[in-house]
């Protein structure tokens, strides 16, 4: 099993970008889908982006669709996320988590580990 340390949140101005780091120790990394999800505070996590264990497939929520972008190094153990044109409405903490199932999942309860998470705070 990896464990999964997040970091690259901070504070940034709306159309500002940032770019987030998910680091994983192990030797399976490569074998596992890799997502990101958010929680605003009052809000259910969600599903933002995933990716698929060889980094070929993505998937995205419609509203990060074209500002974000998923990427993985899996010779460096590591997933990214992308941020670009940022908006109020994406503040919130980002988790990063693995999935080893065979198929991409946007289902939280599918997920076998997750990280800390990093806080991104959007200013208007």
């Amino acid at each position: 099993q990896v464990q999964l340390v997040e970091s690259g949140g901070g504070l940034v101005q709306a159309g500002g970008s940032l770019r987030l780091s998910c680091a994983a120790s192990g030797h399976t990394f490569s074998r596992y889908n890799m997502g990101w999800f958010r929680q605003a505070p009052g809000k259910e996590r969600e599903f933002v982006a995933v990716i698929s264990w060889d980094g070929v497939t993505t998937l995205y929520i419609d509203s990060v669709r074209g500002r974000f972008t998923i990427s993985r190094d899996n010779a460096k153990n590591t997933v990214y996320l992308q941020m670009n044109s940022l908006k109020p409405e994406d503040t919130a903490a980002y988790y990063c988590a693995a999935d080893r199932g065979l198929l991409l999942s946007t289902k939280r309860h599918e997920y076998d580990t997750w990280g800390q998470g990093t806080q991104v705070t959007v200013s208007s």
